[in-house]
């Protein structure tokens, strides 16, 4: 099946997205703002054949939810009622930090890394659901 993984933020959201065979994560766009996200990541499941889709949850350390988690819960809501696919909630817990490092081996600019982390989070999100889930 594929999955589409979403790191959701206030100004940019990361998608990344399986093969069918669920062997390989590949960051796949970044969408930017608010308005129009969940009819955006609806039009993407759509035309990539999405079965699933895998939501980053923000959780603190010591894995309690704090604000952020909550308005990823809500927004977990909002696009369940928008598609027709499960939509999962996933820790992703230091996703961030492990896509910076994956950028930080790349020549890039600066600006090019600060586009792509969101997507590179997002594979990551899904990378881990994917190896919780087939272990």
């Amino acid at each position: 099946m594929r999955y589409l993984a979403i790191d959701h933020g206030g100004k940019r959201t990361g998608l990344a997205i399986c093969d069918a065979g669920e062997l390989m994560a590949s960051p796949l766009c970044v969408l930017q703002g608010q308005k129009n996200v969940i009819a955006e990541i609806a039009q993407i499941i759509e035309n990539e054949q999405v079965g699933a889709v895998v939501l980053g949850l923000p959780l603190n350390m010591d894995g309690s939810e704090g604000p952020q988690a909550r308005l990823v819960k809500a927004f977990a809501e909002q696009l369940r009622q928008q598609v027709h696919v499960p939509v999962h909630l996933h820790d992703e817990r230091l996703s961030r930090f492990g896509a910076r490092e994956r950028l930080e081996s790349m020549e890039l600019s600066k600006g090019k890394k600060r586009g792509l982390v969101d997507a590179v989070a997002a594979a990551e999100i899904l990378e881990s659901f994917l190896e919780q889930k087939g272990g």
